[in-house]
């Protein structure tokens, strides 16, 4: 009378350990679907990060392929392509993100950017004015800055990137853009004060270095000016005041700073020995 009772309780066992088996089982699966994920994600970081450009292109490409939906993979495709230097074919990128149903503000505005990168201002323009006037970002008003800029509405470029330095704790390439925008208004001294506002902020920033000389040269003044320097980008300063000395009919000095450049390079310095050619070449014709 026992036996039935024996049987089911064993077969009850059996089937609850069969249950417990199936648990671990899925259990162990979602572990290593999550460890694949975790993965996925560390390699797609680290390729946009420190991965060859054109590496991190065929990586996402095939990432693409193989999971076409996944926004994560298209935005992944799209920056590698803006920084492999791509652009003309970034644009499409970015706008397969822009059209799925998950694509963000900040997607638009990366498409906006990669318009400018490839000099196509009126669809920057445009899709820029997509993104709603609530979303804030710094990258969003250093694009409105720079197309401000490009529109010559100088009112409002100078609030788009005083809003943007605002936005950031490293606000030099700002100060440099503003500056430069500054420069090409014929205001040398503006634009001499927001170079220097760069450079405090990332005294490294060659390129404000060179604008700043650019722009004391701009009011005559060609000294050099007091910032850390190496024996190369020295020279190289040089030769953008002769060059500004020179168009401002100073062709003395010019000549001066020139063969200073050329003195002080640590190489050969080509540009410099043709411009000085040249010059010496027109002051005998």
């Amino acid at each position: 009378m026992r036996h039935p009772m024996i049987f089911a309780l064993l077969a009850s066992s059996v089937l609850g350990l069969a249950g417990c088996e199936d648990s671990k089982q899925a259990s162990v699966a979602r572990a290593i679907d999550s460890v694949k994920a975790i993965d996925q994600q560390n390699m797609a970081d680290l390729m946009l990060a420190a991965g060859d450009p054109d590496e991190a292109v065929a990586y996402f490409a095939a990432q693409v392929e193989n999971d076409p939906e996944n926004i994560r993979n298209l935005r992944g495709l799209a920056r590698s392509l803006v920084r492999a230097g791509r652009t003309s074919e970034a644009v499409p990128a970015w706008q397969n993100v822009i059209n799925h149903p998950e694509a963000t503000n900040d997607d638009r505005v990366m498409l906006a950017d990669t318009f400018i990168r490839n000099n196509n201002w009126d669809r920057a323009e445009q899709a820029l004015n997509a993104v709603p006037p609530t979303h804030e970002t710094f990258d969003r008003y250093r694009l409105e800055a720079m197309v401000a800029d490009a529109n010559k509405q100088w009112a409002r470029a100078d609030h788009f990137y005083e809003t943007a330095a605002g936005l950031t704790t490293r606000p030099s390439g700002v100060y440099n853009n503003w500056g430069f925008s500054k420069l090409t208004r014929g205001n040398p001294r503006d634009a001499e004060r927001l170079f220097t506002q760069a450079l405090q902020h990332d005294p490294d920033l060659f390129t404000a270095k060179n604008n700043l000389a650019l722009a004391r040269a701009g009011q005559g003044n060609y000294n050099l000016p007091i910032v850390r320097m190496t024996q190369q980008e020295r020279a190289i300063m040089l030769y953008t005041m002769s060059i500004a000395a020179i168009r401002r009919g100073d062709a003395t000095i010019g000549r001066t700073l020139l063969q200073e450049a050329i003195d002080t390079h640590p190489q050969h310095y080509e540009e410099a020995v043709r411009a000085m050619r040249a010059l010496e070449g027109g002051g005998r014709g």
